[in-house]
């Protein structure tokens, strides 16, 4: 089994609020590291709820990055860099992040990264929901942009597409 912590960006987080399934994150890794950048960023919409989501979340757990200047040595947005320094400061399992910039530079940068989707699939894998497609219609209906191909994959690996 890895060891080190995982590190949340703001999107799964997001994804995983609007379809009441934060839980998985306590049921798949324990807990989450998330910077206080991303905390601001959950927190920009739906303020009272999120707050109280992320109140009654102990395995969520907020933390401020020991060197913040790292941030500008990323070419994303705030949250998703304060999430890679984040994971670097604490050495991190998985990070877990959704915009594809974000995962090109979490790889090239050596990080093991998952998004929604792979949490998804995690969970299904290990009988924590019965099903992955209804998340994903609920994901695409609220927003979230699916590739006919990687849903396509996605759904194989799920076994519940041919």
């Amino acid at each position: 089994m890895s060891v080190g912590p995982v590190v949340s960006d703001n999107s799964p987080l997001v994804f995983l609020w609007r379809l009441n399934l934060l839980s998985l994150l306590r049921d798949l890794y324990t807990e989450v590291l998330i910077p206080r950048a991303v905390e601001e960023e959950f927190l920009k919409k739906f303020s009272t709820a999120r707050r109280e989501t992320l109140d009654s979340s102990p395995w969520i757990v907020v933390v401020d990055l020991q060197d913040p200047e790292k941030i500008a040595e990323y070419p994303l947005d705030k949250g998703e860099a304060a999430a890679l320094v984040l994971a670097d400061e604490k050495k991190a399992r998985l990070v877990l992040l959704d915009e594809a910039e974000g995962r090109k530079v979490a790889k090239a940068r050596g990080f093991t990264i998952t998004g929604v989707l792979g949490i998804l699939l995690d969970a299904k894998k290990k009988s924590l929901i019965d099903m992955v497609e209804p998340n994903i219609i609920a994901l695409e209906a609220s927003g979230k942009r699916i590739s006919k191909s990687l849903r396509y994959k996605v759904l194989k690996e799920a076994g519940e597409a041919d």
